[in-house]
């Protein structure tokens, strides 16, 4: 199965995004299978292949190589991954090498250009962009502006001697814990050929100014399409000014400061064959604290055909998503059991529904 998913342009269903007639995939990871960011990919054998992208999928549009891709020049794998309840993306990027380029301090350097715009606000984020072009010289215009909407990581491959990445815009602390973290393994010096592995988690953010206090992540959740693309910059001579291709996701060279040249990626639920056959799960919304008034949602997943509420307080219900009032006030355990052809579960929650 090929790792994007075609769909219909007329829809406009990607509007304000690059080739939008593909979309890519995010793999969701069961809560109990949060890859651990220690450089082993063995976390991502569940990760079918399907959601893997490879260089058959990039393009170099800065120096004329278009579609001339050698593997053994240059081979790249990248899978993506979240989780649902966080707000991070997950990345396993796999790469071998006939010429590793990272001795310099600065950003002569083998990187992985990654550029994340997680409510699809599209539009330039980098300074030199500004939509007012009087602006665009200006340093002020950099903290208030660089990388907000949208973030860009030049992450090295490999880091030697600096951090993991360079963020480029006003909020360098996105780079850290708790929003992000990253381990590389390699065995090979500058120069040299080799396979590298690097895992890392960022934290995409609708709106990410210098002062980390008024910082607004993305909120993921399933099936939502959010933009990304990314670009591999290779060099093959420590002594070169520039580097030696720009592989990019988007085809656009400008992905890497314009939000809308960015790629489609959709945030999947949990693949089947990772699920039990059924599965009980709900949620609830206190409509009226003083009428003691609670709305249940039925959030199972499964072939499913019989419901069954125990709200408590000795009262029942069957239906899939009811309404009920309680008499008197108290903490309750509310229980919900669920069958199908499949099977049967089900889900308490022991205090949750506390009413006055």
């Amino acid at each position: 199965m090929h790792p994007l998913f075609l769909f219909l342009t007329g829809m406009g269903l990607m509007a304000g995004l690059e080739r939008p007639d593909v979309e890519y995939r995010i793999f969701q990871f069961p809560a109990d299978q949060i890859p651990r960011i220690d450089g082993d990919p063995s976390d991502w054998k569940i990760v079918p292949s399907s959601y893997v992208i490879g260089m058959d999928q990039l393009k170099e549009t800065v120096t004329g190589l278009g579609d001339q891709r050698d593997p053994n020049n240059l081979d790249v794998q990248v899978r993506v991954g979240w989780v649902k309840g966080q707000n991070h993306l997950y990345v396993l990027y796999e790469a071998t090498d006939n010429y590793w380029d990272f001795a310099s301090s600065d950003l002569h350097n083998d990187i992985f250009e990654l550029v994340v715009d997680g409510d699809r606000s599209g539009g330039p984020f980098i300074r030199q962009m500004h939509p007012d072009v009087a602006l665009r010289d200006r340093m002020d215009t950099h903290f208030l502006f660089h990388g907000v909407h949208a973030q860009n990581y030049h992450i090295f491959t490999p880091a030697r001697d600096k951090d993991w990445t360079m963020v480029w815009g006003s909020q360098p602390w996105i780079k850290d814990l708790p929003w992000a973290n990253a381990v590389c393994k390699y065995n090979f010096q500058p120069g040299e050929s080799g396979r590298l592995t690097l895992e890392f988690f960022i934290t995409p953010f609708d709106y990410a100014p210098p002062d980390r206090a008024r910082a607004v992540p993305s909120v993921l959740e399933e099936n939502r399409v959010i933009g990304m693309s990314w670009a591999i910059l290779d060099y093959d001579d420590e002594k070169a000014e520039r580097y030696h291709a720009f592989w990019n996701l988007s085809h656009k060279t400008t992905m890497y400061g314009d939000a809308s040249d960015l790629v489609a990626f959709r945030l999947m639920p949990i693949e089947k064959s990772l699920r039990k056959p059924v599965e009980a799960d709900w949620s609830f919304l206190v409509i009226s604290r003083s009428d003691r008034r609670v709305a249940f949602q039925d959030l199972s997943f499964g072939n499913i055909t019989e419901w069954k509420w125990d709200f408590g307080d000795g009262q029942t219900s069957t239906e899939q998503h009811p309404i009920h009032q309680y008499e008197k006030p108290g903490e309750f355990v509310v229980t919900l059991s669920v069958q199908g052809p499949d099977g049967k579960a089900r889900r308490s929650k022991v205090w949750d529904v506390t009413l006055p």
